[in-house]
């Protein structure tokens, strides 16, 4: 279900192929990406990995923050996402939305135009992963088959974990959202736990004060 590092070219040929619509151009040029991925397997992960999802956290706020500068009064963060290419997930893409915003004071998602980062859909045999091409761009993608096997707002909520900056945490239980798939298809929780909520609080209330 989910391979470490693939290149590039190679994992956006598959989805095109599973019917995705668009490709972000900040990425059809890279050589290879790290991805954060939701796995039921006992794959624990890759210092790329690590560091691709750092670097598309500090992207995503460095954008945030650079919008939010008329508005500098504002003590929380807006991050805009774009959902028009994963349409067959706009009930979960929102639900993930409404989930982090009651849960987080310091950032908040909205969906929206000249967006912070995208959703993407289709099919892909690493299955759904948030994805980076080493300096800073990203996007979500969503694998239809993972979606039929596990509940699909539990992924789209982990993966925009991973945005929001959080790592995988594959041997943590179901309560732990980033343990993605590793409690098993039965894991229908969505909601990160208390100590998740305080780490993305902790990260964005950071970049307010970095700004």
């Amino acid at each position: 279900m989910k391979l470490p590092r693939l290149a590039l070219s190679a994992a956006l040929g598959l989805a095109l192929a599973g019917g995705l619509s668009a490709v972000p151009a900040a990425a059809a040029g890279a050589d290879a990406t790290a991805h954060q991925g939701y796995t039921a397997s006992s794959y624990a992960g890759s210092a790329a990995e690590a560091a691709g999802n750092k670097a598309f956290y500090q992207a995503v706020m460095k954008s945030a923050l650079a919008k939010q500068a008329a508005n500098p009064w504002l003590q929380t963060v807006v991050v805009t996402y774009n959902p028009s290419s994963a349409p067959s997930f706009a009930s979960q893409i929102a639900a993930s939305a409404q989930i982090w915003n009651s849960s987080e004071r310091n950032v908040q998602l909205r969906a929206g135009s000249n967006a912070d980062f995208d959703y993407y859909e289709g099919n892909d045999p690493q299955g759904s992963y948030a994805s980076t091409d080493g300096h800073g761009r990203g996007y979500i993608f969503l694998d239809y088959s993972q979606a039929r096997q596990f509940n699909p707002t539990r992924i789209v909520a982990h993966e925009t974990g991973h945005v929001l900056g959080l790592p995988d945490h594959y041997s943590g239980p179901c309560s732990e959202l980033m343990s993605g798939g590793g409690p098993g298809p039965s894991c229908t929780n969505p909601y990160p736990n208390a100590t998740e909520k305080r780490r993305v609080d902790s990260l964005w209330v950071n970049g307010l004060a970095a700004r």
